[in-house]
């Protein structure tokens, strides 16, 4: 956990020790208190008291060291676990047409998910806040879950928002800008809920569970609609100072170009997302001529000139886009997740091909790239991951308010 984050919940020293045990157990899966101390670089009196005060809190528990094998000569150590069973958690993702739950644990074991119908793709914000209930109570429904047990809602939407306050400046997804959803979630959620750029989440999750897992600089870009990006420094989700930062998709490619979702023109993502290609292959035909991006695809495959050149040349926009990001960040690795269907090969080629001619030359590989379909679950993933994330940091704040008391 980083100390930005830590400060912004008002953690003491003592909680921030906490925290930090707590993290390591995590990352560790099974750890004995010695190992901690090591870990931390921390005395064994500090870290026995931070664990005492865990074990009392439930949050994590003792485990005989000769469950998992690793007996040894003398008194067994007693390692110690996150316990699964304290807290629920769900990971919200809210796309166009439907919101996907996902259901973790407090160890981040999948329970299940659940996918709940969107009549609208854009909504006013109390309209949203209330679906995601709903979407949430049904999947406790469905999978069995008390409603009662779930301990915090992560949601990821698209667009500008600050991932630590829960304000949002602007989203494809919401009516109004510049909306304060803290208010509207204490007003029609149960629990405490937290808000997130959904590209940042899916980072998240590749850094714990993906292509990203065990580096400490690397970007994930999102294409569905519109352009996403997330952006991991130093093993950090980086946010910028304004929440606002990582919004690739609005990076400006031609001067006064095509006019985009957001309102201004020549964004990225007006010749990228999904919603650019539709159009664009749409030019002098019937308006409803190609519904989604699948049409297209099939139309370039069936010969279609328009259709190939409009993929031919948002994949090389793509490209030089992206060597951009090579030559601003050289990072170890970009994940490029894009929506289904699978595009097919000549364009990741052309996308490649022009990565690589406008990327700086020096005498070193390029990052490694790879390039994948968006799968849905990520997006919850990642959310969960931040649910069980901030939960931590509010079950934590709690303790230190009960030992004043």
């Amino acid at each position: 956990m980083d100390t930005q984050t830590a400060q912004f919940f008002d953690l003491d020293a003592r909680d921030a020790t906490r925290l930090r045990v707590l993290q390591c157990i995590r990352a560790a899966g099974e750890i004995s208190r010695t190992d901690i101390a090591k870990a931390l670089d921390s005395s064994p009196a500090t870290v026995t008291s931070a664990c005492g005060a865990l074990l009392e809190a439930g949050l994590i528990r003792e485990v005989d060291a000769t469950r998992s094998g690793s007996v040894q000569r003398g008194r067994p150590r007693v390692m110690l676990q996150i316990n699964g069973t304290a807290h629920v958690i769900a990971g919200v993702k809210v796309a166009r047409r439907a919101i996907l739950v996902m259901m973790v644990d407090f160890r981040g074991d999948e329970i299940g998910t659940h996918v709940w119908p969107l009549a609208e793709s854009c909504m006013a914000p109390d309209v949203l806040v209330k679906e995601v209930r709903r979407a949430v109570e049904e999947a406790c429904d469905a999978l069995d879950v008390a409603r009662g047990t779930v301990a915090g809602v992560a949601l990821g939407l698209p667009g500008f928002m600050h991932g630590e306050t829960g304000f949002m400046h602007w989203s494809s997804s919401v009516t109004e800008r510049n909306v304060d959803f803290g208010p509207l979630f204490r007003e029609h959620l149960p629990c405490p809920a937290f808000l997130d750029n959904d590209a940042n989440l899916v980072a998240k999750a590749e850094h714990l569970f993906g292509a990203g897992r065990g580096l400490c600089n690397f970007l994930v870009v999102t294409i569905e609609h519109g352009v996403g990006m997330g952006i991991v420094l130093d093993g950090e989700l980086y946010r910028g100072e304004r929440g606002c930062g990582a919004e690739f998709g609005h990076v400006k490619v031609q001067f006064e170009g095509a006019v985009c979702q957001c309102g201004q023109r020549g964004c990225l993502e007006a010749y990228v997302g999904e919603y650019a290609l539709i159009r664009d292959s749409s030019v002098g035909r019937q308006s409803d001529a190609h519904k989604s991006l699948r049409d297209i695809l099939e139309a370039a495959r069936a010969g279609d000139a328009l259709s190939h050149e409009v993929l031919e040349r948002a994949s090389e926009i793509l490209g030089v886009a992206l060597a951009s990001l090579v030559n601003l960040f050289d990072p170890e690795h970009i994940v490029l997740a894009r929506s289904r269907p699978q595009f097919d090969d000549q364009y990741t080629q052309a996308m490649l091909s022009a990565l690589e001619r406008n990327t700086v030359q020096v005498d070193a590989p390029l990052p490694g790239i790879t390039v994948r379909n968006l799968d849905e679950t990520m997006w919850a993933q990642g959310a969960a991951a931040h649910g069980i994330e901030r939960v931590s940091i509010l079950k934590i704040r709690e303790m230190g308010v009960s030992d004043v008391a």
